[in-house]
């Protein structure tokens, strides 16, 4: 940094991304003294995406009217306004954040006055521009968004089976003549008998399933369609495939 140098630095914010500010300030500091901060655009421009931007970063906000279609003012004005800070010795160095090539005429005459000219620009910056100045600096490119994590593949629950289901229906079939019980008897037991009893909660889409899966277990389809099971006449225990709950 040169202390003794005064550097303005001047935002074309209609050709300029808010984004790039930080990075143009970072610059400046380490040219000399910042001394004056302006940022120059239209009614659109400056009160919707930069209006916080340059009340951050304290620049003073040159709106320009555009009196006739087509005709940039903003340009025109920041021009103006660099070859006055020149002439009046409030700025030695200069840098313009543009990616504007009609700033070329601007960067030469500052220069022919002595002035260093220092463009920040976007890769999209015309090489014009980009060799009319003391230094082009090129704005880091923004990170491409991080891709969304897959989601993680849902975990099979895992599918149980407790020993106090078939001791349910062992109990509820000792008073019913075929030794079968409804299924709907059977789940309104085993929720009176263990609250908040649920198949899901064992990995089963529906009792039935639950029931279908246990060795010791036979379901059976009476002739009006509602199933009944009951106890496996050829079934003992076996103790490595129920798990107690």
């Amino acid at each position: 940094m040169t202390p003794d140098q005064n550097v303005a630095v001047l935002v074309d914010c209609e050709n300029a991304q808010p984004t790039v500010i930080g990075e143009a300030m970072q610059l400046a500091s380490t040219l000399g003294r910042v001394a004056l901060r302006r940022g120059y655009g239209n009614h659109t421009a400056l009160a919707s995406k930069w209006q916080d931007v340059l009340v951050r970063h304290g620049f003073a906000p040159c709106m320009q009217f555009q009196y006739v279609a087509g005709k940039n003012t903003a340009d025109i004005a920041l021009a103006l306004d660099a070859l006055e800070m020149l002439l009046d010795r409030r700025a030695d160095r200069f840098v313009i954040v543009t990616s504007d090539s009609d700033f070329v005429g601007l960067c030469r005459k500052l220069q022919e006055r002595g002035a260093s000219v220092h463009v920040f620009g976007e890769a999209k910056t015309p090489a014009a521009l980009r060799h009319a100045c003391d230094r082009f600096h090129e704005s880091a490119r923004p990170a491409p968004p991080e891709a969304a994590p897959a989601p993680a593949a849902a975990v099979a629950a895992v599918k149980r089976r407790p020993r106090f289901v078939v001791e349910a229906v062992r109990s509820l079939a000792l008073s019913s003549p075929d030794g079968r019980v409804d299924l709907g008897a059977l789940g309104n037991h085993l929720r009176a008998a263990h609250p908040g009893f649920s198949h899901a909660a064992y990995g089963y889409k529906n009792l039935r399933t639950m029931l279908e899966a246990y060795d010791l277990l036979r379901m059976h389809q009476t002739e009006g369609g509602h199933c009944r099971v009951g106890l496996a006449s050829d079934g003992a225990p076996q103790p490595a495939i129920l798990h107690a709950v």
